[in-house]
């Protein structure tokens, strides 16, 4: 009863640090930390695929610092985290709109970089959801089947997604109190469980993580069957 593919909503980040009179960023930083350690514990309990809303369409929006110092922290958690998933031979997946032109070359070139060197590994994957936007993803899936010829159906769809190769997303967690998707997964996630906590990002821990585990293993899937 342990999902599969779990799909996590990082939310929290800010209020966190402005709770404790830090700058925004501080926030995040503690955020990349927990990240590591959650999904360490989601493999260890036999979850096949972790995905985190790490940076979505819509965040560009944000002050331009808080942007500047968001892609100086991923950077910074490739550069940590590469080792990590060699070691203990976990894929890394970035899922998103990797050719806009609003990612750095620098950048880029990184997260290649990162998903070549572990992308023969397929006991466990670890998926950072950057420069992603669900419906972004399913207009640009649907151009690029359009593109080859292939008519418009669910599997050209599917064939097409940001997040090709990945199992559908069996739980959605989402942090701090909201209660919304964000235009997370939209289509991964149709018949995803969703968990609420109201505990921040930079709070969450093991145990918050076995609380939804637990959750979901109480919860009655029917995938539109009565």
């Amino acid at each position: 009863m342990v999902p599969n593919h779990i799909g996590i909503i990082m939310d929290g980040n800010g209020r966190w640090a402005k709770m404790r009179g830090k700058p925004r960023y501080y926030g995040h930083k503690k955020g990349a930390d927990v990240l590591e350690g959650i999904f360490r514990y989601a493999v260890d309990k036999g979850v096949k695929v972790v995905s985190f809303y790490a940076f979505s369409t819509e965040n560009w929006a944000r002050p331009q610092d808080e942007v500047s110092r968001l892609m100086g922290l991923l950077h910074t958690m490739l550069k940590r985290f590469l080792p990590i998933f060699i070691k203990d031979k976990i894929r890394l997946v970035v899922s998103g709109d990797l050719y806009s032109d609003k990612i750095t070359e620098r950048g880029r070139r990184d997260i290649l970089s990162a998903m070549e060197k572990t992308k023969c590994f397929d006991k466990s994957i670890v998926n950072i959801c950057f420069n992603y936007g669900s419906k972004d993803e399913i207009v640009a899936a649907a151009n690029a089947a359009a593109v080859k010829g292939l008519p418009i159906t669910k599997e050209t769809i599917e064939q097409n997604l940001w997040t090709y190769g990945l199992p559908p997303v069996d739980l959605v967690i989402r942090t701090s109190g909201e209660q919304r998707l964000s235009n997370f997964m939209l289509w991964q996630a149709a018949y995803a469980e969703v968990y609420f906590t109201d505990c921040l990002w930079p709070d969450f821990n093991n145990q918050e993580l076995d609380k939804a585990i637990e959750w979901y293993e109480n919860r009655d899937r029917r995938f539109g069957n009565v």
